[in-house]
């Protein structure tokens, strides 16, 4: 098994790992563009596409955590692409900095010492930085509109 234990509930995986997930996995999230899977019975399932190598598009990666958020803590998350060293790779360390506050940094830190040989997809500190000032004028907005 390929899988690597990112968090005690976010993991990343390869393809192998989207077709055969370990039974303690409830929700699968694959970010491959090329690939198509069945999931096991039972186990929430999405795809949100995302080409190797290529960057990152902040809708995508908007999807993709809004997603993690909506299946944790409730399930054991199991985040998949080709290699799992990647597009996984860099959802998980957008999750990280957008829903766990993390420091981009430190969120790297973790991920490359929980997955040895990850590659980031390029310009995704850009990327999540971007996001997170999206998701933060929606906090705002939805603040003030409560207020009304």
């Amino acid at each position: 098994m390929a899988m690597y234990q990112i968090t005690d509930k976010l993991a990343v995986g390869n393809v192998s790992d989207a077709e055969n997930p370990p039974a303690s996995i409830g929700a699968l999230l694959m970010v491959a563009v090329e690939l198509s899977i069945m999931p096991p019975a039972g186990v929430a399932y999405d795809k949100i596409p995302l080409k190797e190598y290529g960057e990152a598009g902040i809708s995508s990666l908007d999807q993709a955590v809004a997603w993690i958020e909506a299946h944790l803590p409730e399930n054991r998350v199991l985040v998949c692409c080709r290699a799992g060293m990647g597009r996984s790779v860099s959802v998980v360390l957008a999750y990280l900095c957008c829903a766990e506050d993390m420091a981009y940094p430190d969120a790297l830190s973790l991920l490359l010492k929980r997955r040895p040989g990850a590659v980031p997809l390029p310009n995704l500190r850009c990327a999540i930085e971007a996001l997170q000032q999206l998701r933060e004028s929606r906090r705002v907005s939805n603040a003030s509109g409560l207020r009304a």
